[in-house]
Order: C-alpha cells, then structure tokens, then sequence
C-alpha cells in the first residue's frame, strides 16, 4: 500500500510539475529574456533621444506634443486593457491568488508593448514587474493550450511562470522560488515548491543559453566583491535599517497621498491630462539627468562606486520618489522593484555621506548602498526573506549575511511597527476596487463530493488552489477511503470524500468551473 501510494504521488504530482515546469520555465524564459534585450535597446534610445534634446532645448515643444499624444495612447489602451495598468507584481499577485481575472493573450502583448513605451519615453519605472506578469500570461496560456482539460493546474502554471519571470529579469532564481512563497500566496506547500523551483530552473538554463546569443547579461548588477563588515560596526547596518525603514514608512504615506491627489482631488481631470503631466515632468527631469528618471538600473551602478553631493542626491530622490509613485498611481505599465532599490540606494547615499563627514571609512560606502537597497526592498515591500536571499544571489553580499539579516529585519519591522501596507498591496486593493466595482458578491453553502480521477485526489486540502475566499469547513470521509491525517493535521482527500464548503464570489459559473476542474464533476445533490 505505501509503495502504491509513492507511486501515485510521483505520477500525479512530480512528473506533472516538472513537465509543467519545463514548458512554462522554458517559454517564460524565452519571452523575458527577448523583452530583457528589447527594453535595452528602448533605454539605451531613450538616453540618446535625452541626450539630444539637452544639446538642442528647441526640440523641448516637440517632445512634448509626442508626449501628449502618447499619454492619449495609453489612456486609451489602459481602459481597454486594464489588466496592464501599472506594477505588474500586483496584477499578477491578485491572478495568483484567484482575486483578479485577466485575458492571457492581451496582456501579454500589451505588457510588452507598453513596458518598452514607458522605457522610451524615461518613466522611471522598472522591468521586472512586467517580466513577472508575462509569466503569468505564459503560464495560463499553456494551460490553456496545452492542458485543456486539467484547468486545475493552472494557477500552478501561472505561479510557475511567475517566479520563472522574476528569477530571469532579476538573475536570482532563489529569490525567484521564493516569490511564490512569500508573496504570491504566502505559504509553502509541496505542489507549489515543485513547480515553482523546476519552473526557474528551467527559466534559468534557458536564459544562460540565450542571453549570449542576445549579447546582454543574465545577471541585475555586477558586483564582485563588497568590503565585509566586521562585528564591531554592526551598528551601521542597525543605522541603515532604521532609517530606510523610517523613509519607507513616510514613502508609503507619500503613496497615499499621490492616489488621494489623482483619484480624489483631480477626479474631474481627464485621465490622459493626468499621465500627460506625468510625462512632462518625466522630460523636464530627464534634461537635466537621465539619472533622475528611467529604470534606476544606471543610478544604482553609479550610486555603488560613487557619490555626488548631498543636494544632488536629495534632488534625485525627491524626483524619483514623486515621479515613480505618480506614474505607478496613474497606471502607466512598468514595475517598482528596481525603482525602490533605486530609491533605497539613494537614502543610503546619503546616509552614508553624513558618517563619512563624521569619520567613516569612505570604503564603507558600497556595502551602505547596497544595505539600503536590502532595507527599502525589505520594508516597503515587506518581503524581508526575498530581499536577504536577493542581496546574496543579486548583490555579492555573500560575506555580509548576518548585516543583510539585521537591515532586512530592522526596515520590516519599522514598517510593521507604524501599520502601512506594502506597496504592492496597497496597489493590488486599487486594482480588485475596479474590477469588483457595481458588483455584489454571492455567499454560497454548499457540498461537493471528490469524484473518480479528479485532481483532489491524493492531495492535501491546504496544498490546493481553491476559489478565492473559500473555506473548507468539514471533511466527511467515504468509508472506503484510504486517505488519511497527516502528522501535522493535513486532511489527504480520497475518491467519495464530501466537503462541506462556503464561498462568496463575483462570478458563481466561474467558481463552479474551478471546483469542477479540482473536484470533479457534480452530480446535482451530493
């Protein structure tokens, strides 16, 4: 019976998830790394197009007419295609957790086309969300291709491209795993980690193969090696993580009261004059200094091996923060990961500008930058396990674990101590406020019985992508069940096992068709 049970496990979950992962990690991987080299090429125009304009200030009219028109542009493709408004961490975020619905296919050509837009055109915001979000188009297009008729694989499949995506824009296929556990679903279970971990792998191979062909690199950043803090200037990170975790807190407020201004205070003001300021500003800034817009790839490099002065950099970090945050609140497709490792890196600049005048070793410098890189990652998104594994895989702290840990803790628990939302949950609340808007939701109690060959069977009850807001109230086991209680008080399903369940939903066809594909199909009275 045990060696029958083994076997089952392995036909019905491991080959399944590595298969899927093949196919999602391997697409996924081959659509980032082409969007990667695409959105090169885009900043690197974007640059030479600024650079331009700074020689020739006659042209500032002209670049503001195109600008205009293509805030009409996306204002437009916005309210056709709402699933690409702004970071696509949070977008994908609410599709893996079954709160948002989004069509594959348009989102994935939309994403790509409007990312490299906002890349042209300088709005300082990052690749990496978008990467995210087309794998998660990846992979509920290869649901849909490929497994018709196992529809309950495909949040799997989705989470699978998603972590894909973010190993592939980041080159940190940990973190990448790690996504799904700690943001994308917030908790660990065996199907998740299979497919999660082969879908980067495979991701990961895949971008180490193209990325020469491509000519760009596989990796975010290159470090090679960063000074090792010693135990007696433990302090610094302590320093470091209270401060950046004090700007996060006053950053996330400043969120806020961005989305107050455009939603609220300037409600009556057409959307597209709204992305069109946005856009102005953005040019205004990138005169002066490419460095004060774009992605924030470019500052971070300069920010590791130099520093400008002090009003500079608070001039950078004013701008970037204003700009970054307006364009994320008005929905103009790009991601902010690397834009708050940007911002981290420059509140630590400046930071460590200040103990550097007090008597600091200026050799020091590096390790504060990336410290607060680590710090913002940590507090304002509130990841502090993504971002202690990013600093090792991404940032060469391989010698600073223990000053990595205490950043990472320090900044999320200043964030949690005031009670602000991530960023990326306050931004996915904004986009399930819009498409739950006018709609009631319908409270449903109800029993479904475990059929014959249906994906339930064999698994356990937490391991399982239920419709969102569904709670499994009770368990009553067929007689000739062979399913069992694990050591942990896991409730494994058998073929004729009852549920008792409660739901409330927006869409009751679709919620049937997520519990028929789990389930199986229901006889009208269970």
């Amino acid at each position: 019976m045990r060696l029958k049970k083994v076997g089952n496990y392995i036909v019905n979950l491991v080959v399944p998830a590595i298969l899927l992962g093949f196919f999602v990690g391997t697409l996924t991987s081959a659509f980032v790394t082409l969007f990667k080299f695409l959105a090169g090429y885009a900043i690197n125009l974007s640059q030479a197009c600024y650079g331009l304009i700074r020689r020739m200030p006659y042209l500032i009219p002209v670049a503001l007419i195109v600008f205009f028109l293509l805030g009409l542009l996306i204002y437009h493709v916005n309210k056709r295609v709402a699933d690409i408004k702004g970071g696509g961490i949070p977008t994908s975020i609410g599709i893996l957790r079954g709160i948002l619905t989004f069509k594959w296919l348009r989102t994935l050509i939309g994403v790509v086309l409007m990312s490299l837009l906002s890349f042209l055109m300088g709005v300082p915001l990052g690749n990496e969300g978008p990467s995210v979000q087309i794998g998660t188009a990846v992979g509920r297009g290869t649901t849909r291709i490929v497994l018709r008729k196992r529809f309950a694989w495909d949040r799997y499949s989705m989470t699978g491209g998603a972590c894909a995506g973010f190993a592939v824009a980041t080159g940190a296929p940990i973190s990448g795993i790690l996504f799904a556990v700690e943001e994308a679903h917030q908790r660990i279970s065996p199907t998740i980690m299979m497919v999660a971990s082969s879908s980067v792998v495979f991701a990961s191979i895949t971008n180490q193969l193209l990325c020469p062909l491509l000519g760009i690199s596989p990796g975010l950043f290159h470090i090679s090696e960063i000074k090792a803090l010693q135990l007696s200037q433990l302090w610094i990170p302590l320093l470091v993580g209270l401060v950046v975790g004090i700007f996060g807190v006053a950053m996330l407020k400043y969120y806020d009261l961005i989305s107050v201004l455009f939603k609220k205070k300037l409600a009556k003001v057409p959307g597209y004059v709204k992305i069109f300021i946005i856009l102005s500003l953005t040019l205004i800034a990138g005169v002066f200094s490419f460095s004060g817009i774009s992605t924030g790839h470019m500052l971070i490099e300069e920010l590791l091996f130099s520093s400008p002065s002090a009003l500079v950099l608070i001039a950078l970090l004013v701008i970037r923060t204003t700009l970054t945050l307006s364009a994320n609140a008005n929905g103009i497709t790009g991601g902010m990961f690397l834009p708050v490792l940007a911002i981290g890196a420059l509140v630590s600049s400046l930071l460590g500008k200040g103990l550097v005048m007090l008597g600091l070793d200026s050799s020091l410098m590096t390790v504060i930058v990336i410290l607060g890189m680590v710090a913002c990652l940590s507090g304002v998104v509130k990841t502090p396990l993504t971002a202690i594994v990013f600093a090792v895989e991404a940032l060469a702290c391989w010698d600073n674990i223990i000053p990595v840990i205490i950043v990472s803790l320090v900044a999320y628990f200043v964030c949690e101590a005031f009670g602000v939302k991530s960023i990326n949950d306050r931004a996915l609340e904004e986009r399930v406020e819009e498409q739950s808007e006018g709609k009631e939701p319908l409270v449903v109690n109800e029993k479904i019985e475990i059929q014959n060959g249906s994906f339930a069977v064999g698994k356990q009850i937490r391991d399982i992508f239920w419709p969102a807001n569904l709670f499994v109230l009770s368990v009553k086991k067929a007689e000739n069940s062979n399913a069992e209680l694990d050591g942990h008080g896991g409730k494994e399903l058998g073929i004729g096992d009852i549920l008792t369940i409660q739901y409330s939903t927006l869409d009751i066809e679709q919620t049937k068709k997520e519990l028929e594909a789990i389930a199986g199909t229901q006889a009208k009275e269970v």
